[in-house]
């Protein structure tokens, strides 16, 4: 969701935005610019509406060129996605500036410059913070006393980049709620959205945090806080490839992604033992006083939490509670004595989930453990205990592998709190069988790719799809649906099987297809009973079933065997299987499915 890189160089720069926008289209987007300051001291503008092929396709045909310079790829929030309202904007033809986030007193704040003379030409919240900057830097401020001035009026959330044409040396960049980590180079300082923007050309980072305004200039950065006394901020040196996935051959990277899993999970679950010191040197001491959990997170994520609240109070015999972060902040709530806050986010950039740490107050958690799939996050930095998933790179907009490496992460969270609880029923033992057959189970579960690709022909013509599970496979049929709806744009809703009688059974007709999850568990016979009620009243039935279920396909019924797996796996395979079924239904339909319309991989918003 808007993805921001910026440069002060000793060289031209306009190949290093343009790569770095391409690194963040994964974030979602639907107009991209960039901004430079030329040899001659002016500013240079592109920017459109669409991807970040017609930006580059422009600069071919009319190349702009600078050594300081912006960019952004823009998610829309406040007004349309046209060329007007995409980033950079632009006041007095020397200011230019990006910004990632929302401004809540934009109106307000418009209004007043409007009755100053100033006239607006997008219908974007950022335009008041450029033209806030210009009336500054018209009464003498210099850039950064302009900026400050600037934010200490503004509410809301921000990431911005400054250039001025009368400052030509440097670029101003600030934070307030949304991501922002800078880039040290030999001759040369950047900012980004996200260190993969920026891998292309330095392998050091400095997280800002919130509060922070940088001073970029090729010969290095200050930070500051918005009173201008200079902040320390250390060093980190990313090692390893630069994280730049490409799509190795498959149709889309959301394909790639699935049939990467086994991958992702050995990676994730590469230890002997469920070792406390997973999450951190200090954990098995704020495990011993463990009493209760809550799982805050939002979309997929929330879903994963369902998942382990069932694992949580079945087999550790502990209270847990999931709550959606976008509500949880908004609410009062009482939290249960000895209770750990587990946040779950697959970029630890997530807006809503990070307000909700921010919003716990000192005596709700007993400590804060972030599960996340990328590590010096602000989340991350936010908690107390940390576990890292290693599903690496995720560019599919619909989450997969990460996703299921949550799962993963949860299990073993589980399995540390449960040795410690006097009501768990948990054998340790089932965890790691669990653990050592989770990547050989979803390569079986994948092989049967192409006979799920054979369902998406029931669904194309459709509008829409019930989803079906019992128990612990409520919240995976609750993914599978959301999985539907995110890329193939049909309405999907999931259910307990059990509720069908409560209202939804008045939906089910010969146009309405039922996907079920029929693992072989203690709730089987009664699910059956379930979808017999469906069958009975004309529903087009697709069954994924334990292959030692024996549950045969018929009339109204198309059944698909899953592999037959332990409790603690199930969830995970059966997971996979309708990320499957929602590829290959998108891919009939001739959906962006990597892009879905209107979505960002990253919601650094609230």
């Amino acid at each position: 969701m808007c993805g921001i890189v910026a440069a002060a160089a000793q060289r031209e720069v306009s190949e290093i935005l343009l790569e770095g926008l391409r690194r963040l289209e994964y974030r979602g987007y639907d107009s991209a610019g960039m901004a430079l300051i030329d040899k001659d001291h002016a500013l240079q503008l592109h920017k459109y509406a669409g991807k970040v092929q017609a930006l580059e396709d422009a600069n071919a045909q009319n190349p702009i060129a600078g050594f300081r310079g912006i960019a952004q790829t823009r998610w829309a929030t406040h007004g349309e996605p046209t060329s007007l309202n995409a980033h950079p904007h632009l006041a007095g033809d020397r200011v230019a500036l990006v910004h990632n986030g929302i401004i809540e007193n934009h109106s307000h704040l418009r209004d007043t410059l409007i009755s100053e003379g100033v006239e607006f030409l997008s219908q974007t919240d950022t335009e008041v913070i450029v033209h806030l900057i210009h009336k500054a830097l018209m009464s003498g401020a210099t850039l950064l006393e302009a900026v400050q001035r600037t934010i200490a009026q503004l509410e809301g959330a921000y990431a911005i980049a400054v250039v001025d044409i009368e400052h030509e040396d440097e670029v101003i960049v600030a934070r307030e709620g949304s991501p922002l980590v800078l880039g040290v180079g030999s001759g040369e300082t950047f900012a980004g959205s996200d260190t993969l923007a920026l891998r292309q050309v330095t392998d050091t980072f400095v997280y800002l945090e919130d509060g922070d305004l940088a001073i970029l200039k090729p010969t290095g950065f200050q930070i500051v806080d918005a009173q201008g006394d200079a902040i320390d901020r250390p060093k980190t040196r990313l090692t390893g490839s630069d994280g730049q996935a490409d799509r190795g051959g498959f149709e889309h990277y959301m394909l790639k992604e699935i049939y990467e899993q086994p991958d992702r999970l050995r990676d994730t679950l590469t230890f002997e033992s469920l070792d406390d010191s997973l999450f951190g040197d200090n954990a098995a001491a704020i495990f011993d006083q463990v009493q209760a959990v809550q799982i805050i997170a939002c979309g997929t994520s929330y879903h994963a939490g369902l998942v382990a609240r069932h694992w949580l109070e079945a087999l550790a015999g502990v209270p847990c509670q999931v709550e959606v972060a976008s509500e949880f902040r908004y609410r009062r709530s009482v939290a249960l004595p000895g209770t750990l806050v587990v946040t779950i986010s697959q970029s630890g950039e997530t807006a809503d989930t990070l307000a909700a740490i921010k919003h716990l107050s000192d005596d709700h958690a007993l400590a804060k453990l972030a599960i996340c799939n990328v590590d010096h996050s602000a989340i991350v930095r936010a908690s107390d205990l940390v576990f890292l998933t290693k599903a690496g790179p995720e560019i599919g907009v619909a989450s997969t592998k990460a996703f299921t490496t949550q799962l993963a992460a949860l299990m073993v969270l589980m399995a540390c709190i449960a040795r410690r609880q006097p009501k768990s029923r948990l054998d340790e033992a089932l965890v790691m069988q669990a653990i050592a057959e989770l990547p050989s189970a979803v390569e079986a579960t994948i092989a049967q790719d192409a006979k799920i690709s054979g369902l998406a022909t029931h669904f194309i013509q459709r509008d829409h799809a019930l989803f079906l599970g019992r128990g612990v496979y409520h919240p995976v049929a609750k993914e599978g649906a959301l999985k539907l709806k995110e890329i193939s744009y049909i309405h999907a809703e999931a259910y307990p099987a059990g509720e069908l009688k409560h209202g939804p059974l008045a939906l089910v007709d010969d146009k309405m297809p039922i996907v079920a999850v029929a693992p072989k568990d203690d709730l089987l016979d009664k699910l059956k009973s379930n979808l017999e009620e469906v069958r009975a009243r004309g529903g087009q039935l697709f069954v994924f079933a334990d292959q030692a279920v024996g549950y045969e396909s018929g009339p109204g019924v198309t059944v698909i065997d899953v592999p037959s797996v332990s409790e603690l796996a199930g969830p995970i395979v059966y997971t996979v299987v309708l990320q499957l079924l929602s590829y290959h239904v998108a891919v009939a339909k001739g959906t962006d499915v990597d892009k879905p319309r209107n979505l960002a991989k990253s919601v650094t918003v609230e």
